[in-house]
């Protein structure tokens, strides 16, 4: 057990890892070590920030509670806290059935923990440092970081829960997200993922006007900024204007991640999606006209209370009309408190669920091989991630950290020396349905 070491476990989304990020810069500021995910802990307290979005991540955040605790019942942990969203929302729960967690907080108190653990009383020297509020420990490889600029989500959509978390939707001031990006670039940023639980909606709340559009203009015109990516846009009142912006600036990737959950007009009635089938595909066409070449990321959820088998084949029909870039499928999770849940019967069996879900993907898998396929002979930057064997590891414009396709980049060290963050050219020799393989061109 290592005396003034915090170690940071964070499950679930990018959002929640950006909210461990900040809490452990404020911790390191107050003199403490913090180490994230490390493969093992070693560290006198572990702080674990949990997911709560649906069964299977409730699950593995449960898991890990018992994990930590087991280590703490064996003397190699002092002190155990939970923290995110599973605490937000089953605070008193696990109160109750996990007493050997010695402190929870949700999503919104967690800077509470700095207070409450102080410093360290073994720390050598010095005072404290300050640290503005956006300032993180960028636990992401120094070129790319995730940006949030929203929290919550008035959508209210049948089937999520996360509004029940998260609470109702609420923007970050422009100035303090512009005031941020400045200082990741200064932190080496390169890469900039917009996150927040509803894109579409940023600003709205501050002037009653969607401020996206001009966020983005503005984030594109700052000196260091590379690359800019879109994710978890909403396709209802979806503010056009931002298409204008991504065909304005070359450093805004031609991306834009923005679920859909389903086509027919009866599923997204019974989603609450308000927004009707012929609605959605306008939207689709106008942003591939007005941003040419963008690539589209979407996500889609199959076995929801009253879906059909004519739903479930009309939708693999227009998956294959649309033949979206980047897809994603989900199969319906029942999650207590939700609209679904409360006023729908879940109807579709499990194994139906799942089984049209692989079904969906393997229709996405045919689409994403015949367009990955396009990019061989062509030449596109790619910015390096890593190197892993033989292969430096690197994503074009239109691939998010993680999620996405790769470029595997064969080494070539008679070409030059290269690292990773570094932007190349790349000639793609190679495609596979979710990978690339190229060559540097000097």
């Amino acid at each position: 057990m290592q005396k003034g070491v915090i170690d940071f476990v964070t499950l679930g989304c990018s959002k929640n890892l950006v909210d461990a990020e900040r809490v452990m810069r404020q911790l390191e500021a107050a003199g403490w070590k913090c180490v994230h995910d490390a493969e093992e802990p070693k560290g006198e307290i572990c702080v674990i920030n949990t997911c709560g979005f649906i069964g299977d991540a409730k699950e593995e955040s449960i898991n890990m509670i018992l994990q930590m605790a087991e280590r703490k019942k064996k003397g190699k942990l002092r002190k155990l806290i939970v923290m995110g969203c599973l605490s937000e929302r089953y605070r008193a729960e696990l109160e109750a059935e996990l007493p050997e967690v010695d402190e929870y907080y949700g999503k919104f108190d967690y800077e509470g923990m700095v207070s409450a653990l102080g410093i360290p009383e073994y720390r050598d020297t010095g005072i404290p440092k300050s640290c503005k509020s956006f300032e993180r420990h960028l636990t992401t490889p120094k070129h790319f970081a995730y940006l949030k600029i929203s929290e919550g989500c008035n959508r209210m959509c049948s089937y999520c829960a996360i509004p029940l978390i998260t609470g109702r939707h609420t923007s970050r001031p422009k100035e303090e997200i512009l005031a941020e990006v400045k200082w990741l670039v200064s932190q080496g940023v390169k890469e900039l993922n917009v996150i927040a639980q509803d894109l579409s909606s940023y600003g709205l709340d501050l002037e009653k006007r969607h401020m996206l559009p001009e966020l983005i203009d503005e984030m594109a015109q700052i000196e260091g900024v590379e690359w800019i990516r879109l994710h978890y846009a909403y396709p209802t009142d979806f503010p056009e204007e931002l298409l204008d912006v991504m065909a304005k600036h070359a450093n805004v990737c031609k991306y834009l991640d923005i679920a859909l959950q389903h086509c027919t007009d009866h599923m997204l009635g019974l989603m609450r999606r308000h927004i009707t089938q012929a609605e959605q595909d306008a939207l689709i066409r106008k942003i591939r006209e007005r941003v040419p070449g963008i690539c589209i990321r979407t996500t889609l959820l199959v076995g929801h209370p009253g879906e059909t088998e004519e739903d479930f084949e009309t939708l693999k029909a227009w998956v294959k009309t649309m033949r979206f870039e980047r897809m994603g499928c989900f199969a319906y999770s029942d999650e207590e408190g939700t609209y679904a849940n409360k006023h729908y019967q879940d109807d579709v069996p499990q194994e139906v669920k799942e089984a049209r879900a692989s079904e969906l993907m393997a229709i996405q898998q045919e689409i994403s091989a015949e367009l990955m396929a396009q990019f061989v002979g062509k030449t596109e930057r790619v910015i390096i991630d890593r190197k892993d064997g033989d292969y430096w590891i690197g994503r074009t414009q239109y691939d998010s950290p993680e999620v996405d396709c790769e470029v595997l980049i064969s080494d070539q060290p008679s070409v030059f020396s290269i690292q990773p963050g570094d932007f190349v050219e790349v000639e793609i020799t190679k495609a596979e349905e979710f990978d690339l393989y190229g060559k540097i061109i000097p």
